[in-house]
């Protein structure tokens, strides 16, 4: 069933092309039913993706809740958080260096002779420090929930993982609740996926619809480029996870295929979260380890975006014509390095975080809008990636852990809790040890 979902997406986002590309060529750019046809196709993917978002808050809330009162020892919490943090920071780093030296050889902006312009629209006053801090910590748990603040979710659900851990059989009929809602919100995230091709297609049919084929050619050098870099970043990726994982790194590719998939057709990374719990399940992650790095992961992790924001930004000023020394180039690394992990709850994240970056180099921020044409198409590779990158965070930290536990068949059913049942839970952390 699960591999003729695959089958499905792959299917719904060749022929949402296909019907793009139809409506492309039918009518006029100018058109005004060009314009409400595509509205109508993306009506689909917008559907699906306010399911998902329904979704995310209690089935991250529940996860974390039941993971951490599980646990017993109260120092795993910080030895897996300090392990998932120097994973994140190493391969963010590594990300944004290869964005560097990718841009320098290929130098995919020189020529292009760049005339600024105006209309871009970008909330950079919201990228600083004091905004990074206090989107961390909830004024209202309930907010931060009707939101899907998943770093605000994540830090009450910690607080309330701990205080269930602290009183013990008090809290009992809590976490138990927990447990249940749990399920049920798995449940819920199978019938929501089971209409996810549709979503793909009318996604995909949506966008060429609007920039036709040609939007591939037109940046065709920028575009092959930078999912070529995505492509080496991939092979680093699975080198760095085969370390720890060993082959194991290629069955976890095969199991997360399809919240990939889902990703990269939608291009947004909230629409495969509920899915890659379940692969991470079924690859032999137990919840409470997966319920906290990979909501961690979403927020700190995102290899994609941080190879683009520094192909990017270089990009800019290769088309501008202006020169940045190596030092300015490490130095803008770093800035990008620190500014892109305050941009929770900021629209369009990576166009924020470049634009940001750009100011303080003198380059002229007017430039993100030679990236408004393709950003959706280029986010669709880079938010991919950065799933596939947290999927691979969670399991080495897990193996370092010594907690991976024997797969599952990737296309059978879920047990009721697996790899993670709830009694096995309450015993403690420290049984996994040494498996």
């Amino acid at each position: 069933m699960r591999q003729r979902l695959t089958q499905f997406l792959i299917l719904g986002l060749i022929l949402g092309i296909g019907l793009g590309y139809v409506l492309h060529s039918s009518y006029d750019p100018a058109d005004p039913l060009l314009a409400a046809w595509s509205d109508y196709l993306k009506l689909l993917p917008d559907v699906f993706l306010h399911l998902i978002k329904m979704i995310i808050a209690p089935l991250i809330a529940s996860t974390i809740i039941t993971g951490i009162a599980g646990m017993g020892d109260s120092t795993a919490l910080g030895r897996i958080g300090a392990k998932a943090m120097a994973w994140f920071i190493s391969a963010s780093f590594v990300s944004l260096l290869l964005g560097m030296v990718l841009v320098n050889w290929w130098q995919p902006g020189v020529g292009v002779n760049a005339v600024a312009s105006s209309g871009v629209d970008l909330a950079t006053k919201e990228l600083t420090f004091r905004h990074f801090v206090l989107e961390i910590f909830p004024t209202s748990a309930l907010e931060a929930m009707a939101t899907n603040n998943v770093l605000q979710i994540l830090l009450f659900s910690v607080f309330c993982g701990v205080a269930l851990s602290a009183i013990g059989e008090k809290g009992r009929i809590i976490v138990e609740f927990a447990e249940a809602v749990v399920q049920m919100m798995l449940q819920v995230t199978g019938y929501v996926m089971s209409v996810s091709p549709i979503a793909v297609f009318g996604a995909a049919a949506s966008i060429v619809a609007q920039k036709g084929l040609g939007i591939i050619a037109t940046y065709g050098v920028l575009a092959g480029e930078f999912y070529a870099g995505l492509a080496i970043l991939w092979i680093i990726l699975i080198a760095a996870g085969s370390v720890f994982l060993g082959k194991k790194i290629f069955l976890l590719m095969r199991y997360v295929r399809e919240p990939v998939l889902i990703t990269f057709s939608t291009a947004t990374s909230d629409a495969s979260l509920p899915r890659m719990f379940e692969a991470l399940d079924r690859f032999g992650v137990p919840r409470r380890v997966s319920g906290f790095v990979l909501p961690l992961g979403y927020a700190f992790n995102l290899d994609g975006s941080m190879m683009y924001t520094s192909f990017a930004s270089l990009f800019i000023a290769q088309a501008y014509g202006i020169h940045l020394s190596f030092e300015q180039q490490i130095l803008m690394l770093l800035t990008l390095m620190v500014s892109s992990k305050g941009i929770a709850g900021v629209p369009r994240a990576s166009l924020v975080v470049i634009a940001a970056t750009l100011n303080q180099f003198h380059v002229p921020v007017e430039g993100v809008a030679l990236l408004l044409g393709i950003d959706t198409f280029l986010d669709m590779g880079r938010s991919g990636t950065s799933v596939f990158g947290n999927a691979v965070a969670t399991a080495v930290v897990c193996r370092a852990e010594g907690m991976l536990q024997p797969p599952l068949d990737p296309d059978a059913p879920l047990p009721e809790a697996p790899h993670d049942t709830a009694e096995h839970g309450r015993k403690g952390l420290h049984l996994d040890q040494g498996q």
